[in-house]
């Protein structure tokens, strides 16, 4: 009588043959690995970006408020809970919540060996200090897509979001090549421009669009200035974008520093809807549709 616990020679030959086949990727054990879906936390906003691109509504994400006013787009679904700040969460309803996946932002916020113990994390880097976000971003669309098994969402949207670049770039021809200031402001004394290793610059330089800011920037391609620093800026068309501080802004824009600054005398400035700075390919798009009409281009 042949042993129960020792494989046949059939048998035997069956599981070796399933070890190096790619059907091994749909065996049960491995497919249950697959996050639920319906219970992913986000802890910073690219990564909220990246699931809604993928079509996937998260369970809870940080500060949600801020993100309604500095982001936007893609729109959060009403009922998604509210899980702390970005950089501290709030554990103990995370721990509630039992999340099947904790989406970070590599270098920000809490690390995974922090929030092991609550649940699976998947860190995603934006920015890497190469100076190309958005092939950063590609990329973290593709790890997530591969984690949540939802490839062919991803490829979709990239198509769009190519698709999107030629249209734009055609678009902005009459525009020709006047330089683009983009910025936002923080306080009465104080601005944040966008240059070299932003995502908006890697956009502008898709489109043949000059950046107007030339200077040092930090490694999320931004930099915090003084008003005054503008005074250099000529020439150009400016856009600022807005994040629900139009009190603070009306206030800064009828101050005499600020009439004083060329953009300001030359009627230059343009106020842009809320886009987030550090965002990934959704950003991205949502900037391409916005730029047309704000730098004056009409179809």
């Amino acid at each position: 009588m042949r042993s129960l616990t020792q494989p046949d020679g059939v048998r035997r030959r069956l599981l070796q043959a399933l070890a190096l086949s790619p059907l091994l990727a749909a065996w049960p054990s491995l497919a249950a690995a697959r996050p639920d879906l319906r219970r992913i936390v986000s802890l910073e906003w690219s990564t909220v970006e990246l699931l809604l691109t993928l079509g996937v509504v998260p369970l809870g994400v940080a500060d949600t408020h801020s993100y309604r006013e500095w982001v936007k787009e893609p729109a959060l679904p009403p009922g998604v809970v509210d899980v702390g700040l970005r950089t501290e969460p709030n554990l103990e309803l995370l721990q509630q919540l039992r999340p099947s996946l904790l989406l970070l932002s590599a270098g920000y916020g809490p690390t995974p060996e922090a929030l092991a113990r609550i649940a699976p994390t998947l860190s995603l880097a934006f920015y890497d200090g190469s100076g190309q976000p958005l092939d950063s971003a590609r990329k973290a669309l593709y790890l997530l897509a591969d984690r949540l098994a939802l490839r062919p969402a991803a490829d979709r949207h990239l198509a769009a979001f190519e698709t999107l670049l030629a249209q734009t770039r055609v678009a902005l021809r009459p525009y020709g090549q006047r330089p683009v200031l983009l910025f936002s402001f923080l306080d009465a004394h104080h601005v944040l421009v966008f240059g070299k290793g932003s995502l908006f610059m890697n956009v502008l330089n898709e489109l043949g669009i000059p950046n107007a800011w030339q200077g040092e920037t930090n490694y999320w391609g931004s930099s915090v200035i003084g008003i005054e620093q503008l005074s250099t800026v000529k020439g150009v068309r400016a856009l600022c974008f807005d994040h629900g501080d139009r009190a603070q802004r009306d206030s800064i824009m009828a101050s005499p520093l600020w009439r004083s600054l060329p953009i300001a005398r030359d009627n230059a400035v343009s106020v842009v809807p809320a886009i987030w700075f550090y965002g990934s390919t959704s950003s991205a798009m949502r900037f391409c549709r916005l730029l047309p009409a704000s730098l004056g281009v009409t179809s």
